[in-house]
């Protein structure tokens, strides 16, 4: 998909594709070594950085870069609330944009007009608090995969027994009985 959106994006005479990468951690260096214009940014790229802390980090460290985010439309609540703090550095669209749009949100970000799906805008201004703290939710995200808490651990810097404990505040919070059943209630809410 990556290798189609780049070959879509060169074909346009203004517009010039500087790198094509595999993983989230991959973006931020070579965007703070070569300082694009607009970064896109798919919800779907693997790495331990989430979509909402590649944008935070690249907004931080880029005064001059505009990032283009696309998202699921199941994205969580939380990142999307994140991601419309950070307007207009930071656009948003969902990942079944038509390839013009894609293309009209990179010039209009690049410009610094806010490029923001009204669909997802809507769920992260409406959307109830989460009880839970950044860290319990990137803990009850990957436990939700069926991640064990020795890999959560392992791929968030943190011993086991601290991932334990950020999922035992999770369930008290959550008002629920069992991991599986914070994570339904998270998921249902749009904190996760």
């Amino acid at each position: 998909m990556r290798a189609a959106v780049a070959r879509l994006l060169s074909e346009e005479e203004d517009l010039q594709v500087i790198a094509e990468l595999a993983d989230a951690e991959a973006v931020y260096s070579v965007a703070t070594r070569v300082r694009p214009s607009v970064v896109l940014l798919d919800h779907a790229l693997p790495g331990t950085l989430t979509v909402s802390e590649v944008c935070e980090k690249l907004c931080a460290a880029l005064p001059d870069c505009a990032v283009l985010t696309l998202l699921d439309r199941r994205s969580s609540a939380t990142m999307l609330e994140i991601l419309t703090r950070l307007v207009p550095r930071v656009g948003i669209l969902t990942e079944e944009a038509t390839p013009s749009e894609l293309i009209d949100g990179i010039r209009q970000i690049a410009r610094g007009i806010p490029v923001l799906d009204a669909r997802l805008t809507v769920v992260a201004l409406t959307y109830g608090n989460s009880p839970l703290t950044q860290r319990e939710r990137d803990v009850l995200r990957r436990a939700s995969g069926g991640t064990p808490v020795k890999e959560i651990a392992a791929e968030m810097f943190l011993s086991c027994g601290t991932v334990r404990n950020y999922l035992s505040s999770s369930i008290t919070k959550t008002g629920a009985r069992t991991r599986i059943e914070a994570i339904r209630i998270a998921h249902e809410a749009g904190w996760i």
